[in-house]
């Protein structure tokens, strides 16, 4: 798994549980019907997973427990943690045994090596961009249906920092929740009488007015969006260190590192997860000393 002590691995039943509805999406109601044509059964084979292009590996886990799925006598070895960076050519996984099941594995553990390195180095680029500023990089809700556990946890592999999972563990009031409520503080108001004093509340806001509305109530967090740099400095100083600041909205790698330079505290940023570019990686059959290579 990952050896990283500052990078907790993903729960085994998250993993397993996606890996199984990837394969079952896959495999259908008979199989890898190509594989089981041409393949003979017992035949042996050797591979490796390699990255094409350079990034940040993500997801090994997900890899690994598909081929395992598959074929419980295959055998496997990590040469490259989540979390690291690999250049072309880099080998991340060395994988034996039947070469079915290696064929019939393959697409699923690499759509999820793939995807999830693919945020991994987009959030890296982020990251980056914004070194030498207190700013940190935060993902947003915006993910794939049913993969967004994984996906976060590939936004922390990149450097990255998660905002709430989901609606059900942060209060994040926006400018539709605070018309429906008729104001800020009637909003602000109610969401305290709600919820639990362990639960963040944080405040959407458009402009420095509304933002002075908010500073009177007592919050964690307030949402600083579309705003340019200038103002997002000048809300920096309202808030004078009395909750955390988020910059949000018209974030990108051109315009990332004058937001961070602003002094606010986190920037949320929705195209980390929703337009990465999936990482080149690929599954190679090889030869060992004794046996002939068994084309792919």
């Amino acid at each position: 798994m990952i050896s990283r002590p500052d990078l907790p691995s993903l729960p085994r039943n998250i993993v397993d549980a996606a890996v199984r509805a990837a394969l079952d999406e896959d495999l259908g109601l008979v199989g890898d019907i190509t594989t089981n044509a041409t393949v003979p059964s017992g035949a042996f084979a050797q591979a490796v997973i390699a990255a094409r292009k350079p990034g940040v590996v993500a997801g090994v886990a997900l890899a690994e427990a598909a081929f395992r799925a598959v074929g419980s006598d295959v055998s496997i070895a990590i040469e490259i943690d989540d979390g690291k960076t690999v250049k072309p050519g880099a080998v991340i996984a060395r994988i034996a045994g039947e070469a079915r099941t290696l064929l019939t594995a393959e697409r699923v553990a690499l759509n999820f090596l793939g995807r999830l390195s693919g945020i991994a180095t987009l959030t890296r680029r982020y990251v980056d961009a914004g070194a030498g500023t207190p700013a940190k990089i935060v993902d947003t809700r915006k993910t794939t249906p049913g993969l967004r556990a994984l996906e976060k946890y590939a936004v922390r592999c990149g450097g990255g920092y998660n905002h709430r999972v989901g609606l059900f563990d942060a209060v994040l009031i926006k400018d539709n929740h605070i018309v429906a409520a008729g104001s800020i503080s009637a909003a602000v108001r109610a969401a305290k009488v709600a919820v639990g004093h362990m639960t963040k509340i944080e405040v959407e806001v458009d402009t420095l007015a509304q933002l002075e509305m908010v500073m009177r109530e007592k919050v964690d967090c307030v949402l600083l969006d579309n705003m340019k740099p200038a103002e997002l400095s000048k809300a920096v100083k309202i808030v004078a260190g009395r909750c955390l600041t988020e910059a949000s909205g018209g974030v990108s790698l051109e315009t990332v590192r004058e937001i961070a330079q602003s002094g606010v505290d986190l920037i949320s940023v929705g195209a980390l997860t929703h337009s990465a570019t999936v990482l080149d990686l690929g599954l190679d059959f090889i030869a060992s000393p004794n046996q002939a290579v068994i084309e792919a």
